[in-house]
């Protein structure tokens, strides 16, 4: 009879396969459509979850300008501007593609709120991207964006827990432990 193997996992393994997993969950949510539980009005404040590649899993402020007939809207970019940067970006997305703004977070993060594998949204290149954290140095958090396998340091300013709009209400995901 063979002798029973046990594999012992480090740190470094343990850390790599939770990745693996996470990832993936924040791939599939990324990639999901929203669900269309919100009629919206002229006027309306909402995010807009890209679906152009490159850019998923970021969600950017707009407002809602028009409705355009079934399941769309024409948005207004808070952020995001024309080609030649003269006016904010106006486009038609679907309602798919629009979520309320999530509520504002301020009251429950604390410097040292976050923690390892917590999902997060970052600020930065005029929008919110979705990822997790995967370090910290010094003041700074190391987030992985599995969408572009970019790893990156973040002071927590410009962090905010990931929220998903299901079912009519926001639902904080940031827990991954």
């Amino acid at each position: 009879m063979a002798p029973i193997r046990v594999t012992e996992y480090n740190f470094e393994q343990r850390h790599q396969l939770r990745m693996v997993m996470i990832s993936k969950e924040i791939e599939s949510i990324a990639f999901k459509k929203q669900q269309i539980t919100k009629e919206f009005e002229k006027g309306d404040e909402i995010e807009v979850a890209s679906q152009e590649y490159g850019f998923i899993g970021s969600y950017y402020k707009a407002t809602i300008v028009s409705s355009t007939g079934a399941n769309h809207y024409r948005v207004n970019y808070k952020t995001l501007l024309t080609a030649d940067k003269s006016a904010p970006l106006e486009e038609i997305v679907t309602a798919a593609e629009v979520r309320p703004v999530p509520p504002d977070q301020h009251e429950i993060i604390s410097e040292n709120n976050f923690r390892l594998y917590d999902m997060v949204d970052v600020y930065a290149n005029d929008g919110w991207w979705f990822g997790f954290i995967s370090g910290k140095a010094g003041q700074e958090y190391y987030v992985y964006f599995p969408t572009t396998g970019d790893n990156i340091a973040y002071p927590s300013h410009v962090l905010r827990f990931h929220q998903e709009w299901s079912n009519g209400k926001w639902i904080l995901i940031s827990r991954n432990s």
